[in-house]
């Protein structure tokens, strides 16, 4: 095979420097003061959510490879070694910067508007330090437990992610020599603390910790306390699981959940100021190397704003221009969901529009006598899914339920293993996932007798079937009781079931089977029809773009003539502004107040364009090692709405981030172009078609076009 003239790495930017970017994108929108106050607060808890899930996955990766003296470079031609150390770097930075929008922009802020956060306990008033004290005898002391190191007692379990208080203690009666001592801070209590406030209409707040450490002296009372810092770890929590040696794949990942309290700490958080012999001692037990120490300059672990997000009183400082998810006009009241789905596909536009069309195919086929077998693959689900309900349901009425439950699903693993029971215990047929596969496609079949013989229906999404984050995340869904599909969807099942892959497939593109072949096939014809003069443009939408293979047809394509338009929110390794191929390739990345999980991909195809929509971004994992679904849209109605779609997002003025040749991200200049919100758009939208709805004269299912080009 010859070599590819975007063979170098100097044409890819490395994948987890791209992904800090994108941490730092999400960290503009806090500090953005075009943005209500408590929306601001929100993005600054997201991106320390993102960053500790960072650390446990991506960071404790390259750290295992270090370990493993794996030295290969990347794509971008950077060794684990060095990656490790340009990261070091670059959260060290990231970290200072999510502080100073803390301290100096979001704090101050808070008190203008009424929120007065009391930092350190030693500020308080005697009125609040009476209350505090008095709160603390009762609600949080008896839950305490403090622990002192010495001879006897080892060194305890720091778990991951808990916030803790190590001190340093000596005897009151002693020789003055020091000990540690350590206490847990409770995550069973509220870790944000009302105190009555001396002033109307103001909110005063102080953090668990603080309280904690006031009073730390009344759990060790022999002791004189030397010092008292608060301290957080973070430990390796990518499982490494031998899928061909686990007997039980079940047995072995409950295994694995416990081992990642034991994982590598791979980074440590400390308060500014802590007393040097203190952090020795806590540096030594836990083998934290230096560059893995974070002083911070506020409270630690800064999730804690998602919660002070919800404290009453605040409504004005959040985004108002959206009351949730809309009903879908395509499914009006008391609806035969199979009837409505026979009249033609449906689509589903999350979370703009309800998630209960979903559940509710799955709740009648449930009850419905006709319906023989219900089929799905699920990845993550919500605490309490109705859909986990329903499955439950069906198999107790004698249907054949069958549900693959993805056990690897990183950080819901237990909670899926909780389902994966549950539904067993009802009578489903549970497959846990592929060895060595992650299933990640999302899939739902319904088999159902009727009058000229067995019709399948199915649904297939962008995104999970998980009721909760239906309401955050932008998804699209697809209703179809087409022949072909139903008989690709059949063959999905079976395949994960009892691994016999069919000799040919209609309309369903599969990974790990063909799925890049197919993606690389599209891109090469859209090069293909520029170098005949032919129309040809491709518009894509993903999360993730960091597949070398994907990015060099792409660079070809694009040095062909064809015009490529990327709208991807999170990690992109691609470059823009190379020579040869100038602005024919543009990336923008859309971070706003839903996250956005949707991907669909536009290939023009010289005037016979072609949609699709898909489980899987452009990624090595999900073309290559995961089962992923890619789904055609064929109907020209449907079609539209999401070019509407698409379009909408590359008019973005607001929330869209431009990848610059540089590498760096800047929002769009909005000269000449006025302010335009996709996703504020699309709330409108979907908000107007259900008035329009209201308004038609007679019962027919109305379906709204959604002009707006």
């Amino acid at each position: 095979m010859s070599k590819s003239r975007y063979d170098d790495p100097e044409f890819y930017c490395n994948r987890e420097l791209s992904w800090i970017l994108f941490d730092k994108r999400v960290l503009s929108e806090a500090r953005d003061k075009s943005n209500p106050l408590f929306e601001r607060l929100k993005f600054l808890s997201i991106t320390a959510s993102n960053l500790d899930e960072f650390f446990m996955v991506r960071v404790a990766s390259l750290k295992d490879m270090v370990n493993a003296d794996y030295t290969k470079p990347d794509i971008a031609g950077m060794t684990p070694t060095e990656q490790l150390e340009m990261l070091n770097q670059e959260t060290h930075e990231l970290v200072s910067q999510q502080y100073y929008t803390y301290n100096r922009a979001i704090i101050p802020q808070l008190s203008v508007n009424g929120l007065k956060v009391i930092g350190r306990h030693e500020d308080l008033s005697n009125e609040e330090a009476a209350f505090v004290d008095h709160y603390y005898e009762e609600n949080v002391y008896p839950v305490l437990t403090p622990m002192a190191v010495d001879s006897s007692r080892p060194f305890p379990l720091i778990r991951n992610k808990t916030l803790n208080i190590g001190a340093l203690v000596k005897k009151k009666e002693g020789d003055g020599s020091l000990e540690f001592a350590t206490v847990q801070v409770p995550s069973v209590l509220s870790r944000i603390v009302q105190i009555p406030s001396a002033i109307d209409q103001e909110t005063t707040v102080i953090l668990l910790e603080e309280i904690i450490e006031r009073n730390i002296h009344k759990l060790f009372l022999n002791y004189d306390i030397v010092c008292s810092y608060p301290f957080r770890i973070m430990r390796n929590a990518d499982l490494s699981i031998e899928e061909d040696e686990a007997e039980d794949l079940l047995q072995e990942i409950e295994r694995q959940l416990k081992k990642r309290q034991w994982g590598q700490v791979i980074r440590l958080e400390v308060e500014e100021g802590i007393d040097d012999r203190l952090l020795d001692i806590i540096e030594k037990e836990l083998h934290v190397a230096n560059e893995d120490i974070y002083r911070i300059d506020g409270p630690l672990d800064l999730t804690f704003l998602m919660k002070m997000y919800g404290l009453p009183g605040f409504d004005h400082l959040k985004e108002k221009t959206y009351a949730g998810p809309q009903p879908v006009v395509d499914f009006p009241a008391e609806y035969d969901i199979f009837e409505v789905i026979r009249q033609k596909d449906r689509m589903l536009f999350h979370p703009y529009e309800s998630f209960a069309p979903v559940v509710e195919f799955i709740r009648q086929a449930a009850k419905d006598t006709d319906v023989l077998a219900i089929k799905q693959t699920l990845y993550r689900v919500s605490g309490n899914s109705p859909i986990i309900a329903a499955l439950a349901q069906a198999a107790e009425n004698g249907k054949q339920v069958s549900v693959l439950v993805e056990l690897k699903a990183r950080f819901d693993e237990e909670n899926n293993i909780v389902w994966a029971k549950m539904l067993e215990k009802a009578g489903c047929h549970v497959i846990y996932g592929l060895v060595g596969l992650k299933t990640h496609s999302k899939i739902t079949l319904v088999v159902r007798r009727e009058e000229d013989g067995i019709r399948r229906y199915v649904h297939l999404g962008t995104g999970n079937y998980n009721d909760a984050t239906a309401k955050l995340y932008t998804d699209i869904g697809l209703f179809t009781c087409s022949p072909s599909i139903g008989e690709d969807a059949t063959a999905v099942f079976n395949m994960l079931s009892g691994y016999s892959e069919p000799l040919g497939w209609n309309k369903l593109s599969l990974a790990p089977l063909w799925l890049k072949d197919r993606f690389l096939f599209l891109i090469g014809r859209e090069k293909e029809n520029a170098l005949a003069g032919k129309g040809s443009h491709i518009i894509a939408k993903m999360n993730s773009l960091c597949d070398k293979d994907v990015i060099e047809a792409l660079y070809e394509a694009a040095a062909a003539g064809v015009k490529i338009e990327l709208i991807v929110r999170g990690i992109c390794c691609l470059k823009t502004g190379l020579s040869g191929i100038g602005d024919r390739i543009s990336v923008r990345s859309i971070v706003g107040n839903f996250l956005e999980h949707s991907r669909i991909f536009y290939f023009e195809n010289d005037g016979k364009p072609e949609y699709y929509c898909a489980s899987a971004d452009w990624m090595p994992r999900n073309l290559e090692r995961r089962v992923e679904i890619m789904f055609p849209v064929d109907q020209p109605q449907l079609q539209k709405r999401l070019m509407t779609i698409l379009n909408m997002q590359l008019r973005d003025t607001v929330k869209a981030h431009i990848l610059m040749a540089d590498g760096t991200y800047e929002k769009v200049d909005k000269r000449g172009k006025g302010s335009f919100n996709s996703q504020l758009e699309f709330c409108h939208m979907a908000v107007e078609a259900v008035r329009m709805q209201k308004h038609q004269v007679n019962n027919r299912v109305f379906i709204p076009e959604m002009h707006h080009e």
